[in-house]
């Protein structure tokens, strides 16, 4: 496998930082870079011109080999001892996306903020493309505002925040959440939520719901990641088992996170593969870069 971190470009300040954030990760890899484009991405641009000319291939073409050429010697300025390469891709983005990154170690997307609220706004390429990738796929949204540097943001940490589903399988999940706590030096802070019965509502009741069933769920989540601390007795590991929402408690956990990891399952059904609420829910939510990846 040529290992390497891919990441999609499409003109706007999201795919830049995204870029920015690919070109980071594959320096701490060690493994080159590859910028690509799809042809029939949407193009955002404030070039008129550009704007003009999307429906003309020739066109098309010209502003998406001016958009990898000026990105890659953007980050080759930044970064100079990674090794960048560019390609443009024909047919379907999610489906061109997923082909490219299938030999990559990492496909990383950017994601629109809306405004001031904290959430994404995915589209269908970056939906299409977690269910058609095999791969991690890792989302990154713009800085909040635009110029800011993103190399330390204020108040962050190295750690890494996974979401874990005690009741399922989920090694690739772990593998993936603990290679990268290895690789950035930081804690894996692991997590999972519950919630009490819903027919106790008693305040009483609740608590004493809650001092019964914590104690299994904690162990619970010690067994899983039981294996994995002995493969990597380097990482210092946080196990978080409170009371509430999943998506929420993760969001809240990784407000100071360097990344977010969350699975999805790889099955499909007949309307076609589902990433899950939760995944649905951090990946719009959470403020830290996002990694999804599929497990059985």
């Amino acid at each position: 496998m040529s290992r390497h971190v891919t990441v999609g470009l499409d003109g706007s300040l999201q795919s830049d930082a995204a870029a920015e954030w690919a070109a980071r990760e594959a320096v701490l890899r060690e493994v080159p870079l590859r910028l690509v484009h799809a042809d029939e991405w949407p193009v955002w641009t404030a070039d008129p011109e550009a704007e003009a000319g999307v429906q003309r291939p020739g066109v098309q073409r010209l502003w998406a080999d001016k958009l990898l050429a000026e990105a890659a010697e953007r980050l080759r300025q930044r970064h100079p001892s990674l090794e960048i390469s560019t390609r443009r891709l024909s047919g379907r983005p999610s489906t061109a996306l997923a082909t490219e990154a299938a030999d990559a170690d990492l496909l990383v997307l950017g994601s629109r903020g809306l405004s001031c609220v904290m959430g994404f706004v995915l589209g269908s390429v970056g939906m299409e493309t977690i269910t058609a990738a095999e791969g991690p796929v890792v989302f990154v949204r713009a800085p909040a505002f635009p110029g800011a540097d993103q190399d330390t943001p204020a108040g962050s940490s190295r750690d890494v925040v996974v979401g874990v589903d005690i009741h399922q399988p989920c090694d690739p999940l772990l593998g993936f959440a603990f290679d990268e706590a290895a690789r950035r030096g930081g804690r894996l802070r692991a997590l999972h939520g519950w919630s009490l019965p819903p027919v106790v509502h008693d305040a009483l009741a609740l608590e004493a719901a809650e001092r019964d069933m914590a104690p299994d769920i904690a162990r619970s989540l010690g067994d899983a990641l039981a294996p994995w601390q002995r493969k990597y007795p380097s990482v210092a590991v946080v196990e978080l088992t409170p009371v509430g929402a999943p998506s929420q408690l993760l969001a809240q956990s990784a407000a100071d996170a360097d990344l977010v990891v969350v699975g999805r399952r790889s099955r499909r059904s007949r309307l076609g593969a589902h990433i899950g609420p939760v995944t649905h829910a951090v990946i719009h939510h959470c403020a830290a870069p996002v990694a999804i990846v599929a497990h059985h």
